[in-house]
């Protein structure tokens, strides 16, 4: 079994990750700080939720929902209509941060997942900044 497989199962399997996506988008839509990366979302936020489940599903080494139902996630290539710099990804990375630890997310599965999440997110950045 390879890590990647290990880390889906590791962090509890489908039913977290629901819970952490969904904790996510709630945090989102309430906390000020996230105001930036809200206005970027369509005023439902269930199908961007849902999304979000399927792609980190596959990504945790899990089942590859998103790529089964939308094809390669090309990521980079689909945030590139949003103007997304430090203060985006640091707003996407609060609210992560605080889904994890509301979910109960223990180390050493939080560091490294949120280590990872953050390379993520730097790699969306798209926005010239000083």
């Amino acid at each position: 079994m390879s890590q990647e497989q290990k880390m889906y199962e590791m962090i509890g399997g489908e039913p977290v990750l629901r819970k952490v996506c969904q904790r996510f988008y709630e945090i989102m839509a309430t906390l000020p700080e996230a105001k930036g990366i809200l206005e970027m979302h369509p005023e439902n936020l269930r199908g961007s939720e849902e999304k979000l489940f399927m792609f980190l599903s596959g990504w945790l080494g899990g089942p590859n929902l998103f790529q089964e139902r939308f094809g390669h996630p090309r990521l980079r290539a689909r945030h590139l209509p949003f103007s997304i710099g430090k203060s985006e990804r640091d707003q996407w990375m609060l609210c992560m941060v605080m889904a994890f630890e509301d979910v109960g997310i223990q180390e050493p599965i939080r560091s490294e997942l949120l280590h990872s999440l953050l390379n993520l997110a730097d790699h969306m950045r798209n926005k010239p900044e000083a």
